[in-house]
């Protein structure tokens, strides 16, 4: 914590200043870093919040406070064991004293910064560190002033609404039985009067756009108070209730009708919101709806009178959605059961909403990326066609038989009229396409596409006769865009119900598509091709199912033409736009691997081009991955099969990279650092080059460290320069830099273990008769803080590094060396941490490897720590030692049991951000990681290692062994005689 602020005029105006600077491009950074130190201080969000209620500043400077507190309060309000507390309590109960009466006074924008500022908190503190918060908000509702009102209820919306989906717990019931304490039935004072106002403001348009963002927030805190169960107060007024739903269900009035087609209006909105309700109750606490049927003949009639309009959309959704969970109930089967009902539900509700609309032919001619995003991304999930589908599907489950036949005869009748005429009637055939889809999909995955089908409909018959020919018809011209984007689609769909040779097949034939000059074609063909490279034989376990040889011969005209299309993008937004693209040259060098070496100059001209283009405005975090991703795998690939291509690499990316780090694009430069440490993990050279040696130095500078996405990336390289250049870096007195950077590391609670990843590099590099110099300072600092600041993660990765010490059998290690260095320190402590922390944390270590470290040094200290064999520590020492190895080996988690570390080149092929997750300060690159090191790769097996160790401690202290063995625990002596035994050893 800095130095505390004056809240006062003379401080406000300095803030207000440097607020009017970030508004302006030319001072902008500069304000930004000034605040950013400033907001360290104490008393800063106060000072803040006292600006924004200062009505004098202008509302642009008072709006930018509040963006700088909602900001502020992010960044800096959680404490855990990953974050130093930045925010003093007195400051903690200052601001949670005042925002919410400043929020219910403010303009509207700036209630809304507020009002996210309070939800943020309430995350942390709510309910235990800020009981009063629901009461306080409570106490501000007016039945006269509901745009204060609306404020109030979306800042209870946003606190309530993160509990619908979490998982039940004692802790999650208790915070929201706390909440309904005093917010129930003000709430429902708030709804009647409310429903009055509607009432009587039924002829003035203003007012009933406030009432209805009001029953909007309403319903949307009813779902949220009542996600897990019904409360009992709700219980009681359940009829009540329910009965303001349907009113609002059918409510209609022209004045809020509008005339934008596009967006839905306030009654759509309230609408589609009680549907959502009426569905959690169908699904949840059916025994209490009921009223249902009511709400099944009025969502009923929605859809059958609602017109196509977009505005339309979401409502249609949530209606549809709300009958496909009544539908999928089973319960009410009787309801749906005639085939005079389920024609009249397909014929009414499912074909008018999986047509093609005016609205979709737009978007697929506008913006085709966003069409593609919505279909295949399930960003598409309030769409009719997506909610029409599931509706189908859960008919299916409870009606098979009729629903495909009906189903059927109108793909038959839609495949007819398009027959008849193909160029006019082409939205006929991509309906039945649709239609195809939504009966014989019953389930699938982002991997396989679909994986169980309808045992009723042939895909392999329909893909013969109606998609093969859509497929093999000219590129240009023949038939319409979007029905060569279905029979893509169709493909990869059913990519999983294909064999190899039949998939192999249709390569030629999606690649074919790429030389369209339709986006969404050749963007929808990129997609497919990436997706039928990622599957596997046999499942998600499986090996991959196309091998280098098998896609070799098509690398040179994928590649050109991939990069064609990518670089059609004149500006560096659009260069970058379609990430799909770039996620198919990646899958494609994965799958090709080494046999790229042809065309590897190609590529990286084509990727680097690619990198200075758009390090302009980097605007697309996956498209940058999966450049970078490419560029990494062809090092992996060809410097493992050519390792003198290392140097032609260097040449080729060295400059663009220098341009990177010299212009400290953010968003790039963890990559940089990555690829960086790969290069000079492959240089064979015996000396770091001069290029090398130049970057060190800014590598242990403080600068590139402020900036956390760096942090994993830097230590990686540095981890490579230690592995590679260890001499130069003594002989350069660069080893004092790299201690001072474990201990920057070691101060940080977010990075402390990255700390332990460079040491370990360290003395597994550095000879310790130049590293021991140093080791007593590196353990103190260790202690130091072990003592005055200790979290989990930080005592965790400090059992994991004595392990790691006292494994291995290097000079001035092992457990005699860490003994030693503890004495150093105080004498007696090595045995103080034996017994108190190593030894009963032993179980507990986690990974193949460390567990595999952890049983080695503990064999070491039984069988050649001449600390304890040969000194007065023995009966102290080693019996507790062999008790804590034994349960080490025996234990569920044994070290030869535990689960391997993945395959790293198997790994490779599955980089799929989608089911990873893309983070956004730093993503690791796949292609650039590497196994972990094994610190005793020279033992296979910890059990053996121990009996042969046992026999040569036995022959070289006869009788000791006998002597520590009767101390030993009842189950670790049956075990130990049954190793001796069964290894034939008897001593």
């Amino acid at each position: 914590m800095g130095d505390t602020l004056q809240v006062n005029d003379s401080s406000m105006q300095a803030l207000a200043a440097y607020l009017q600077k970030t508004l302006e491009p030319s001072t902008r950074h500069e304000a930004e870093v000034f605040l950013n130190k400033l907001e360290q201080n104490q008393n800063f969000g106060q000072l803040v919040l006292q600006l924004i209620a200062t009505k004098s500043y202008d509302l642009h400077i008072r709006f930018s406070a509040s963006l700088l507190f909602k900001n502020f309060v992010r960044r800096n309000w959680m404490i855990d064991d990953e974050r130093d507390n930045r925010i003093t309590a007195s400051d903690r109960d200052a601001i949670k004293s005042r925002i919410v009466d400043l929020m219910t006074i403010s303009e509207a924008k700036i209630q809304l910064q507020l009002s996210d500022a309070v939800t943020q908190i309430a995350d942390t503190d709510f309910p235990q560190k800020w009981q009063g918060l629901i009461p306080e908000l409570v106490s501000k509702l007016n039945a006269q002033d509901f745009v204060t009102n609306n404020g109030l209820l979306q800042t209870a919306h946003s606190i309530f609404q993160r509990w619908r989906p979490l998982y039940p717990s004692d802790n999650l019931y208790t915070e929201i039985k706390i909440a309904l304490e005093s917010f129930c039935e003000p709430y429902r004072q708030v709804f009647l009067a409310t429903d009055r106002m509607v009432e009587a403001s039924a002829q003035n348009t203003s007012q009933l756009k406030v009432l209805f963002e009001t029953l909007h927030l309403l319903t949307e805190i009813y779902h949220d108070l009542n996600c897990h169960d019904i409360p009992e107060y709700f219980v009681t007024h359940l009829q009540e209730f329910l009965g303001l739903f349907h009113k609002y269900l059918s409510y209609d009035n022209p004045l809020l009708t509008g005339d934008d087609d596009d967006t839905p209006g306030p009654i759509l909105q309230v609408k589609a919101s009680i549907c959502e309700v009426v569905e959690l109750y169908s699904k949840r606490y059916e025994e209490d709806f009921t009223s249902l049927p009511d709400f099944i003949q009025t969502s009923w009639t929605l859809l059958t009178t609602l017109g196509l309009e977009p505005k339309n959309d979401t409502l249609v959704s949530k209606a549809m959605s709300f009958l496909t969970s009544v539908v999928k109930n089973g319960r009410h089967k009787e309801m749906f059961s005639s085939k005079e009902v389920l024609s009249q539900l397909c014929e009414k509700i499912v074909l008018p909403n999986m047509g093609l609309r005016e609205s979709d032919e737009e978007l697929f001619e506008d913006e085709p990326i966003e069409y593609i995003r919505r279909d295949l991304e399930g960003s598409d999930s309030e769409t009719r066609r997506r909610a029409a589908t599931e509706l189908v599907r859960g008919l299916l489950d409870q009606y098979p038989t009729d629903v495909t036949a009906i189903i059927t005869n109108y793909i038959q009748h839609y495949l007819q009229r398009y027959n008849s005429n193909v160029a006019e009637n082409w939205k006929d055939k991509d309906a039945a396409m649709f239609l195809l889809t939504s009966i014989a999909a019953k389930s699938s995955g982002s991997q396989f596409g679909v994986t169980e089908t309808n045992a009723e409909v042939n895909i392999l018959d329909f893909f013969e006769k109606h998609v093969i020919p859509d497929l093999n018809a000219p590129v240009f011209g023949a038939i319409h865009p979007i029905l060569k984007v279905d029979a893509i689609k169709y493909l990869y769909t059913f990519r999983g119900q294909f064999t190899k040779d039949q998939l192999l097949a249709t390569l030629p034939l999606l690649a074919r598509h790429l030389e369209s000059t339709n986006y969404a074609v050749y963007t929808y063909a990129a997609i497919c091709i990436e997706r039928i490279l990622f599957m596997r034989i046999s499942g998600a376990t499986g090996p991959m199912m196309f091998s280098s040889d098998d896609i070799a011969p098509l690398a040179e005209s994928l590649t050109s033409n991939l990069f064609r299309l990518i670089e059609l993008g004149q500006t560096p937004e659009k260069l970058a736009e379609n990430d799909y693209l770039m996620k198919c040259q990646m899958r494609l060098i994965l799958t090709v691997r080494e046999k790229m070496m042809p065309l590897v100059n190609l590529c990286l001209a084509r990727l680097t081009a690619i990198v200075q283009a758009v390090s302009t405005n980097p605007s697309n975090p996956k498209f940058n991955h999966y450049v970078f991703e490419s560029i990494g795998a062809l090092i992996r690939f060809i410097c493992t099969a050519s390792p003198e291509a290392a140097g032609q690499f260097e040449n080729l990316l060295f400059q663009p990279f220098q341009v990177i780090l010299q212009q400290d694009i953010v968003e790039f430069t963890p990559y940089v650092f990555q690829l960086l440490s790969q290069l000079l993990s492959f240089n064979a050279g015996t000396e770091l080059s001069s290029s090398y040696q130049a970057l060190f130095l800014p590598l242990v500078q403080p600068t590139l460290w402020q900036q956390q996405g760096n942090i994993p990336a830097l230590v990686k390289l540095l981890q490579a320069y230690l592995q590679k250049g260890w001499p130069w870096i003594v002989a350069n007195n660069q080893l004092e830099p790299l201690l001072g950077v474990c201990q920057k590391l070691v101060s940080s609670k977010i990075n402390d273990h990255h700390s332990f990843e460079l040491l370990q590099t360290m003395i597994l590099s550095v000879p310790m008769s130049t590293l021991g110099n140093y080791m007593k300072h590196v353990l103190v600092m260790l202690l130091t803080r072990l003592q005055t600041h200790k979290t989990d993660k930080f005592r965790k990765g400090f059992i994991n590094f004595s392990f790691f010490y006292m494994a291995l059998d290097l000079e001035g290690t092992g457990p005699d060396g860490y003994w030693a260095l503890f004495d150093t320190v105080q004498s007696g402590l090595f045995v103080q941490f034996l017994k108190t922390a190593w030894l009963a944390e032993a179980q507990k270590v986690s990974g193949r490897i460390e567990r595999k470290t952890c049983a080695v040094a503990m064999v070491r200290l039984l069988t050649s720590c001449r600390t304890i064999t040969e000194g007065t520590n023995f009966d102290a020492a080693w019996p507790s030692v062999m008790n804590a190895l034994i349960k080490l080996f025996e234990a569920p988690q044994d070290v030869k049991g535990a689960t391997q570390d993945a395959a790293m080149d198997a790994d490779l092929y599955a980089i799929d951000i989608e089911e990873t997750g893309y983070q956004s300060q730093f993503s690791q690159l796949a292609t650039t990681s590497s196994s972990k090191i094994d610190p005793t790769a020279q033992i296979q097996d910890p059990k053996q290692f121990l009996l042969e160790g046992i026999v040569r401690f036995n022959q070289a202290y006869p009788g000791r062994f006998q002597h520590g063995q009767v101390q030993l625990q009842p189950d670790t002596q049956a075990h130990l005689a049954n190793y001796l035994s069964t290894a034939g050893i008897a001593l």
